[in-house]
């Protein structure tokens, strides 16, 4: 229902960071575009996922799960144990797949 809301949250912070410093420097720092693309594009599709399954409406309180008593526990539960999980994995596969661009073809 709002495990969007924590790699949307990473995409924004990582967009200014990138605005803010440039892309020059190591290895990590020169593919923080690529990882904000990557957190963007995962951002919007689950956001129209979640419209299309009901699980977030165009009205106030716009999430559905807060429509219901003690929703506002399952709402943080969701971000803690979905989100969060899921913006680490994100953020690891980027670093790992950064790591292996960079490398140099050993000389044969």
């Amino acid at each position: 229902m709002c495990c969007f809301l924590v790699p949307l949250a990473q995409a924004v912070a990582t967009t200014v960071y990138r605005k803010c410093s440039g892309v020059s420097g190591g290895v990590l720092k020169r593919n923080v575009p690529a990882l904000e693309k990557m957190l963007w594009g995962g951002s919007v599709m689950l956001i129209v996922d979640h419209i299309i399954n009901g699980e977030v409406t165009w009205q106030y309180p716009f999430f559905t799960a807060l429509t219901e008593v003690g929703g506002g526990s399952a709402f943080l539960r969701e971000l803690l144990t979905v989100g969060v999980p899921m913006s680490l994995a994100i953020t690891a596969v980027w670093a790992i797949w950064a790591l292996l661009r960079e490398r140099k073809p050993a000389k044969a």
